[in-house]
């Protein structure tokens, strides 16, 4: 318990500020301006147009990609559907290196990389949404980034379903009690309707203490940090006209 204790008297130093960024991400939610978020992967005919609020904003290709993916995917109802067929597709490229070998080719020809895509697909019966999505990622040529528009998807889609990821670094594994803890005090920091997921991490290199990143923040309690800072410290002249 100690160790939880040490993380609530660092975080909630910061709570004010989180507290406050929340509620600007809440005040914030807004399309992203690209021309992928207007094109509409998932059609249906006779539908209203549904308006899609972003619950995070991701810049860069991967996400503008991943944004607009995920604009198709709350249209159709289907955000997690399409977040487990993303997975699979990525987690395939990884695993095969003729498959990844062939993401990356920009010398095949557009006609043969989208069928291919579309093949595999419906071999994998992925839904339309997604299956329209990998199939535009390869006119384009940014199948060699799939990896990463994935993770940024991701990212949407936790936070559309609510949830947290939190990272802690520690050098060795947590005990149960301590984990489930630390668990209760980030849900707390958090507040009711996030769900916290914690994933654990190994480094000796941080010599003692904890780290914690959840909601782009870190808050670096390791003794490596520590003990950097009060070298920092001793490094620093002193100034005898102020003794």
């Amino acid at each position: 318990m100690a160790l939880c204790n040490r993380v609530r008297s660092g975080i909630f130093n910061k709570l004010q500020i989180l507290t406050s960024q929340r509620s600007n991400l809440q005040r914030s939610l807004i399309a992203p301006s690209t021309s992928l978020a207007s094109r509409n992967y998932a059609d249906f005919p006779g539908q209203k147009e549904k308006k899609v609020k972003i619950p995070k904003a991701l810049y860069g290709g991967s996400g503008n990609y991943a944004t607009a993916l995920y604009i198709a995917a709350v249209k159709a109802n289907a955000v997690e559907k399409v977040e487990s067929e993303l997975l699979t597709f990525a987690e395939a490229v990884k695993n095969s290196v003729v498959f990844s070998d062939f993401t990356k080719d920009p010398s095949v020809a557009k006609d043969i990389r989208v069928k291919a895509i579309q093949a595999i697909c419906g071999e994998a019966k992925f839904s339309e949404v997604t299956k329209n999505f990998l199939v535009i990622v390869s006119e384009n040529l940014r199948l060699k980034n799939i990896d990463t528009i994935a993770k940024r998807f991701v990212e949407l889609s936790m936070a559309y379903k609510g949830e947290v990821k939190a990272t802690v670094t520690t050098v060795f594994p947590l005990p149960a009690e301590e984990e489930k803890a630390l668990k209760d005090t980030l849900q707390e920091i958090l507040g009711i309707g996030a769900k916290v997921h914690l994933e654990q991490k190994i480094d000796p290199s941080i010599l003692g203490g904890i780290v914690l990143e959840f909601n782009q923040k870190v808050f670096d309690m390791s003794i490596k940090t520590r003990a950097q800072q009060m070298e920092r410290i001793l490094r620093e002249p002193v100034n005898i006209g102020s003794i």
